[in-house]
C-alpha cells in the first residue's frame, strides 16, 4: 500500500508535498477562496474545480496533476480518498489558471482524454468565474424560515445560485414579507393547492424542468416514485433531527417533554425512501432543561437552516460525491 502512495505522488509532486495521509492533503496553503475568482491576487487567473472518481490505479493523481502544471494551471488545494479496501478512487483539485493559456474547451478535451485512461465515473469541472451559476427551484410549505435564509443568502451573495422560483401549497398575501421580498427581484411564486388526490406533480415538473437541482426547504411534501423519475435530478432535502423518535405533530414539543438533550438538523438527498436518502450535512447543538419550547423551537429552526445552506454550498462547489448506494464523499 505504501509503496502505490509513493508511486502515485513521486513523479509530479515529490518537491511539493510531505505525505502524511493519503485521504487528505493540500498542496499550497493560500489565502483565497476557490469559489470567488476576485479574492485571487492575480487578476488574469481564475480558479477551477475538478472532481474524479474511477476505478482505483496507480498513476491518477500524476496525471491529473501533470494535466494541469501542463498547461500553466497550479493546485492549491487537493483531496484524495481511497475507501479502504474498495477499488475506487476520488478526488477534487482546486486551482488557478490562465483561460487565454488553457481555454475552457481545451480543459474539458485534456480531463477527458484522462476519464477515458482511468474508466472514470466521473469527472466534473467548474470554473465558477466562466460557468453559469447552477439554476435551482425552491419548493416550501408553511414555514418559511429556511426559505428567508435561502433568499438572503441568495440576495447578498453566500449562495452561488439562479432561483428560477418558488413553489408552496401555502397562500401568501401579497403583503407577505416572502411575496414582496421576490417580486421586488421579479422571481415568480406558484401557488399550486394539493390535495391528497392531486399533488399537482405534473405541474410542478413543468415549472422546474430547466433546473439545476431542487430544494425542499420544509416543503413537507413526498414526491412520489413517477416525479423523481420525472425529474432525473438531484433533490436536496431539510429536516429536523428529531426523526424518527419524535415524528407527527409537533415534534418539538415532543422532544422538549421528553428532555432531549441533542437536537439537531439533516439535509439529504430525496430518494423513494422517506427521508432515507444520502446524507450532506448535518448539524447538533445541546439543550438543557433551561431551554423552553420557544428557544427550543429557534435552536432547531436556526440548525436546519445553517445545515441547508451549508449543504446547498457544498454542492455548488462540487465537494459531494455519492459514494456506494446510501452514502457520500463530502470534501
Amino acid at each position: 500500500m505504501k509503496m502505490g502512495i509513493v508511486q502515485r505522488l513521486c513523479s509530479s509532486w515529490s518537491n511539493v508535498f510531505r505525505l502524511g495521509n493519503r485521504n487528505s492533503y493540500s498542496s499550497f496553503n493560500k489565502s483565497v477562496d476557490p469559489t470567488n475568482p476576485s479574492c485571487s491576487s492575480s487578476s488574469f487567473l481564475t480558479h477551477g474545480i475538478h472532481v474524479f472518481q474511477c476505478p482505483d490505479a496507480v498513476g491518477i493523481v500524476a496525471n491529473l496533476s501533470d494535466c494541469i502544471a501542463s498547461r500553466g494551471g497550479n493546485i492549491l488545494s487537493a483531496d484524495v480518498f481511497v475507501p479502504q479496501n474498495k477499488r475506487v478512487f476520488y478526488s477534487r483539485n482546486v486551482f488557478v489558471f490562465d483561460p487565454v493559456m488553457w481555454p475552457r474547451m481545451q480543459m474539458e478535451e485534456d480531463f477527458l482524454r484522462i476519464s477515458k485512461t482511468f474508466n472514470a465515473m466521473r469527472s466534473v469541472i467548474r470554473v465558477p468565474a466562466l460557468d453559469p451559476k447552477y439554476k435551482i427551484a425552491i419548493l416550501v410549505a408553511q414555514q418559511d424560515h429556511c426559505l428567508i435564509d435561502l433568499l438572503h443568502g441568495w440576495q447578498d451573495g453566500r449562495l452561488s445560485v439562479d432561483i428560477t422560483c418558488v413553489i408552496s401549497n401555502h397562500y401568501r398575501s401579497p403583503e407577505n414579507e416572502v411575496i414582496r421580498f421576490l417580486d421586488m427581484h421579479g422571481v415568480p411564486y406558484h401557488y399550486l393547492r394539493t390535495t391528497a388526490e392531486n399533488k399537482r406533480e405534473e405541474e410542478i415538473l413543468e415549472l422546474v424542468q430547466n433546473t439545476d437541482f431542487l430544494v425542499l426547504a420544509r416543503s413537507m411534501r413526498i414526491l412520489s416514485s413517477f416525479f423523481l423519475r420525472s425529474y432525473g435530478k438531484d433533490i436536496i432535502n431539510i429536516h429536523h433531527g428529531l426523526l424518527p423518535s419524535f415524528s407527527g405533530s409537533n415534534p418539538s414539543k415532543q422532544a422538549v417533554d421528553a428532555g432531549v438533550k441533542l437536537i439537531g438538523a439533516t439535509s439529504h438527498f430525496v430518494t423513494e425512501g422517506l427521508d432515507a436518502g444520502p446524507i450532506i450535512e448535518q448539524m447538533v447543538e445541546r439543550v438543557s432543561h433551561r431551554d423552553n419550547l420557544q428557544s427550543y423551537v429557534q435552536k432547531s429552526e436556526n440548525l436546519e437552516k445553517q445545515c441547508l445552506t451549508s449543504a446547498i454550498r457544498s454542492y455548488c462547489e462540487l465537494r459531494v460525491l455519492p459514494y456506494e448506494k446510501k452514502n457520500t464523499v463530502v470534501f
